[in-house]
């Protein structure tokens, strides 16, 4: 009697290697989101502006070379439940700005186009960086990890799913900041307890949009308020 041979579907096989693929992505994504901060900003000592521009370049070369290679369709991510992205990233980014107007005093801030090249380059570019390296990447990169899979046909599986995310969005977080030599101590309780805040929109939607606007909102308002702030922007300096 002869057994049939098994037949291997090269899709399969590649939509297989791509959810594993997404782990290694992660494990890298932990190098960057440490290694950058504690190279550029703890080291080397670089300008806050200018560590910022480097900053975002790396994020930008790294998670863009992650969606091209794990083959995501951008357009459809950033459609996928847009209205609920964009109002649930508005609404998280009031709770934010609650946030810094309650955790520091109001400073004294530069006026004119100073002030509004620090809102564009701090405010915004940074704080949407903030949000896809901290949570777009590790939360798109869990469920892209699952994708497929039975389990993410049942609530209670997408739940788990989510809660897995979210554990690796705070692990991202805190990694990150541990970059800063300001956060490795009692201060860092504060970005880890604001990654829940600023990952819902994009843990409840899956799409790009929301939690970038979240983190965006943090950083303008930290910077209208309190341009000085000890606790938000990092790096603050020796």
């Amino acid at each position: 009697m002869t057994t049939a041979p098994t037949v291997h579907h090269p899709q399969a096989t590649h939509v297989a290697r791509r959810r594993v693929s997404q782990w290694s992505w992660l494990g890298w994504g932990l190098v960057v989101a440490f290694g950058v901060p504690f190279l550029f900003a703890d080291l080397l000592e670089l300008p806050r502006d200018l560590y910022y521009g480097l900053y975002m370049l790396f994020v930008a070369v790294f998670v863009g070379t992650w969606a091209r290679v794990s083959e995501l369709n951008v357009r459809a991510m950033f459609r996928r439940n847009w209205q609920w992205a964009v109002v649930l990233g508005t609404g998280c980014a009031g709770v934010l700005t609650f946030i810094v107007l309650r955790t520091e005093d109001a400073t004294t801030h530069p006026r004119g186009l100073e002030l509004a090249a620090a809102v564009v380059w701090r405010g915004v570019l940074y704080g949407v960086t903030d949000g896809v390296l901290l949570s777009v990447f590790p939360i798109l990169a869990v469920f892209g990890a699952f994708a497929g899979r039975r389990i993410l046909r049942r609530f209670r599986g997408k739940l788990a799913v989510g809660a897995l995310a979210l554990a690796v969005s705070l692990a991202f977080t805190a990694t990150y900041h541990l970059g800063y030599p300001e956060f490795r101590g009692e201060l860092m309780r504060k970005p880890v307890t604001g990654d829940v805040v600023w990952s819902v929109p994009t843990l409840v939607t899956l799409n790009p949009l929301g939690s970038p606007i979240a983190h965006a909102g943090l950083h303008v308002s930290a910077v209208l308020h309190s341009y000085d702030t000890e606790t938000f922007l990092p790096p603050h300096g020796p």
